[in-house]
């Protein structure tokens, strides 16, 4: 289907599949077919199970690295799954093109076709990130990337935790354009609710430093709207011919509790800040390669 749609569009183009040390050996006819557009199909074979993020990250810097694309224009991301339709790339090539790829195309998929509890706590997920982060949660990881691009995003440390999230985090020039979700091939979907948290909280990760400055502040202006309850309950008390009256201590008690937390808040996004602004620990272009076990051609148009 792939090498169809190229074809039809006009693009050459060299396959990478990432075996992510999958159990399941890769099979001998995996090109049955003989291609036209698709020149030759590599097989990237990795010493452990990472998730797909991680192993997303490792075959962007091996592309990156390798001299054989060096002239490349650029690299189309989408799972082998069906769910990110070849019938979508050219499209993605096209705005690409528009753009004289100086910029990267994300693929944004208008609507899920999940269960409900899955589109439900999605969909959650997306308030809360936006809350959190202030920015919308819009693309994954079907796009389009300039092949200049690839040294930038190699040492952006949080591309090894989330593909989409360290691409904006790195500020990148991006487009993107509509898509719908395909039809799965075979099997089902791994990305179930546990799944989809651990997913979005790598995807907020990458914003630590944000989340730590926008809580930091809202712990802040709490902080001071509760000293300036505990002032006006003192003076409301004072005014009263009681001494001291039983409400003023308890809500004096109260806020005097919550101001407290406030300040342990503030001190504990304050070194979330600092932590997410200390420095990396995996720099994906000097460590991709120990995960790397080896590179394989399975398939070359003679020729």
């Amino acid at each position: 289907l792939l090498d169809r749609e190229l074809s039809s569009y006009g693009a050459a183009a060299e396959v990478v599949l990432i075996d992510d040390a999958s159990v399941t050996p890769c099979p001998s006819d995996l090109i049955p077919d003989p291609l036209d557009a698709i020149t030759q199909v590599n097989v990237l074979r990795l010493r452990r199970n990472l998730g797909h993020q991680r192993a997303l990250c490792i075959g962007l810097c091996a592309i990156g690295g390798s001299d054989r694309y060096v002239d490349s224009r650029g690299v189309v991301i989408m799972d082998a799954d069906g769910e990110d339709k070849p019938s979508d790339v050219p499209r993605l090539l096209e705005r690409f093109s528009s753009h004289a790829g100086a910029r990267l195309i994300f693929a944004r998929r208008e609507r899920r076709s999940e269960g409900f509890i899955f589109t439900v706590s999605y969909k959650a997920y997306r308030v809360l990130h936006l809350i959190l982060t202030g920015i919308p949660v819009r693309v994954g990881n079907f796009s389009v990337v300039p092949r200049s691009f690839l040294d930038r995003l190699s040492v952006v440390s949080e591309l090894w935790n989330h593909y989409a999230a360290a691409v904006v985090h790195a500020g990148l020039p991006t487009d993107s354009v509509p898509t719908t979700r395909g039809r799965r091939l075979f099997g089902e979907s791994k990305m179930h609710f546990v799944s989809l948290i651990g997913h979005g909280l790598s995807a907020m990760s990458v914003f630590g430093d944000r989340i730590g400055v926008r809580s930091l502040i809202a712990t802040i202006s709490l902080g001071a709207l509760l000293f300036l309850a505990l002032v006006g309950t003192i003076a409301a008390s004072l005014l009263t011919p009681i001494a001291f009256p039983v409400w003023a201590v308890t809500a004096t008690g109260v806020i005097i509790v919550l101001l407290t937390q406030s300040v342990i808040l503030s001190l504990a996004f304050s070194m979330l800040i600092h932590v997410g602004r200390a420095g990396t620990t995996f720099l994906p272009a000097r460590d991709y390669q120990w995960f790397i076990e080896g590179l394989r051609c399975v398939w070359k148009r003679d020729g």
